[in-house]
């Protein structure tokens, strides 16, 4: 029972470790960084975007049509 109670205590402290290790390896991204990053989030949005767009202009009406347009 007792160990049971020290593994509950020692939890916390452990994530305390690790998160502050994560936040202090963290650093800001630099000019470069942040413009690819910014590149592939646009590129994603255009992908998804056209995506979106195939799929209402085709599949929709010919799923319409097959269905009868109920």
């Amino acid at each position: 029972m007792s160990e049971q109670i020290k593994d509950l205590a020692e939890m916390p402290r452990e994530f305390l470790k690790d998160g502050t290790q994560f936040i202090n390896r963290c650093t800001k991204p630099d000019k470069r960084e942040f413009l690819k990053i910014s590149q592939a989030v646009g590129v994603g949005f255009l992908v998804m975007g056209v995506i979106g767009y195939v799929v209402k202009l085709i599949h929709i009406p010919v799923n319409n049509i097959l269905v009868g347009g109920a």
